[in-house]
């Protein structure tokens, strides 16, 4: 059995163990902006993510959208959908396997998907401040806009997700993420600051940047998106 198969089985086992009934917690992201004048300009952006406890299992699952209209004219539309499965033995140390599929109508591919294992790690973990690392390896399928063809290769998938909290009421987070393979690498860095209303209202910043390596010649590597958001929230912290 060829290491594809070995990752996708374990994938698919890890997603599908330990989903009984257990603690459910999630959070929930809405943005937008609106200018009307001299420029017509609507963006929305919305994100979810859920995630369910249950004894050494933790299950987390999560979706984004991104949809921008000028003058008429769509100028950004990208979604994402994205789950993680991790089982661990100690306090610190856990074993995971992630899926993530991607679908941008303004670079380069038609969809993005990949699918991990790996080994992580958490470095700081209390009341204040959160500090957790990944690495693991895992494959990408990308479908190519211009030609419709699909390639497939291996890739090293690493993250590190810190969050500290500042005062009782507002608290920082940053979230990078690496998948690389021979062909490109994606990079994307999630930087936020959340200052709560109440007990499950709160109000956001964000800044994120995204890059891919490989693009076609005058397309831009980079993309950067400022979002300020109404944040719900409900049951445990994901």
């Amino acid at each position: 059995m060829n290491c594809t198969r070995v990752i996708a089985c374990g994938i698919c086992g890890w997603l599908a163990a330990g989903t009984a009934s257990a603690e459910w917690g999630g959070k929930g992201r809405l943005g937008g902006v609106l200018t009307r004048g001299n420029s017509e300009t609507t963006t929305l952006s919305a994100n979810m993510d859920v995630v369910n406890r249950l004894d050494r299992w933790h299950h987390k699952f999560g979706g984004s959208v991104l949809r921008s209209l000028n003058a008429e004219e769509i100028t950004a539309d990208r979604w994402e959908f994205r789950a993680e499965s991790d089982y661990r033995p100690t306090r610190r140390t856990y074993m995971f396997a992630s899926f993530r599929y991607e679908d941008d109508a303004f670079t380069d591919y038609e969809y993005q998907a990949t699918g991990a294992i790996g080994y992580g790690y958490h470095f700081i973990e209390n009341a204040d401040t959160k500090l957790d690392g990944k690495v693991g390896v895992g494959i990408r399928a990308t479908e190519l806009l211009l030609s419709g063809e699909t390639e497939r290769e291996d890739i090293l998938r690493g993250a590190l997700d810190f969050e500290h909290k500042l005062t009782d009421t507002t608290r920082v987070f940053n979230r990078y993420l690496i998948e690389s393979g021979s062909t490109n690498t994606f990079m994307q860095n999630q930087f936020g600051v959340e200052v709560k209303v109440n007990h499950s209202l709160a109000l956001g910043l964000g800044y994120e940047i995204r890059r891919n390596t490989d693009v076609l010649p005058g397309t831009r590597n980079s993309d950067q998106i400022y979002t300020a958001n109404i944040v719900l929230g409900f049951g445990i912290a994901p």
